[in-house]
């Protein structure tokens, strides 16, 4: 066989590549994350009553970008890890800067708070079921983000995985701001950061498992 006829057969039958296959596939898996994480919100958790009221405040936005920088660095890191051979990219400086930023308003709200309410302001008043609901709320982004990955060619899984399960713990904890009272960075900086680090860490770890090529 020469080379025409070798490179022929190999091309037959072969289907163009979607350039936009991995736009297609992430806006469909952030779509079914937040609305299934918003609906499990609105269903079993219920919206503050005083949202309209809160939501004019500055610091209900700075609760906000917390999750949002982190969805956004994941998303950015997840788009690029699902190519083969590719790092994760810029990405990590939205994470990072979104974490940065949590902590030094933590540590800042705890220096200056009168040490007899430094507790109150970690635990709030909800610190049992946060992370715990958290976690809830990202099963539908974390099985619609790993769909999304496994029809794509991911080269690093444990890594993607991680930033699969951020990506939908993210998602989760937007959809959880519209319920939470809480308002004390202290207490996003620690059970926020926790029901968002659950999933990365059960991304990471079957990541190598459900992203393995077949």
């Amino acid at each position: 066989m020469n080379t025409d006829d070798l490179v022929s057969m190999l091309s037959t039958g072969v289907e163009p590549v979607d350039p936009k296959a991995i736009a297609k596939r992430f806006s469909l898996a952030i779509l079914i994350g937040g609305v299934g994480a918003l609906l499990v919100v609105m269903l079993r958790f219920g919206v503050r009553p005083d949202l309209a009221e809160v939501a004019t405040t500055p610091i209900f936005w700075a609760k906000i970008a917390f999750p949002l920088s982190l969805m956004l660095g994941a998303l950015l890191m997840v788009t690029r890890l699902a190519r083969p051979g590719m790092s994760a990219g810029g990405g990590k400086l939205w994470v990072t800067l979104g974490v940065a930023a949590i902590w030094v308003g933590t540590l800042y709200g705890l220096a200056v708070a009168p040490a007899d309410e430094r507790v109150a302001l970690v635990l709030g008043t909800t610190w049992k079921v946060c992370a715990f609901s958290i976690t809830l709320l990202s099963v539908p982004g974390f099985i619609a983000v790993f769909w999304a990955l496994r029809g794509l060619a991911p080269t690093r899984p444990k890594l993607a995985g991680a930033c699969g399960g951020l990506l939908a713990s993210s998602l989760a904890t937007l959809a959880y701001c519209l319920h939470c009272p809480e308002m004390a960075v202290p207490f996003w900086g620690i059970w926020y950061f926790l029901g968002m680090l659950v999933p990365t860490l059960i991304g990471a770890a079957m990541g190598p498992r459900w992203l393995r090529w077949s």
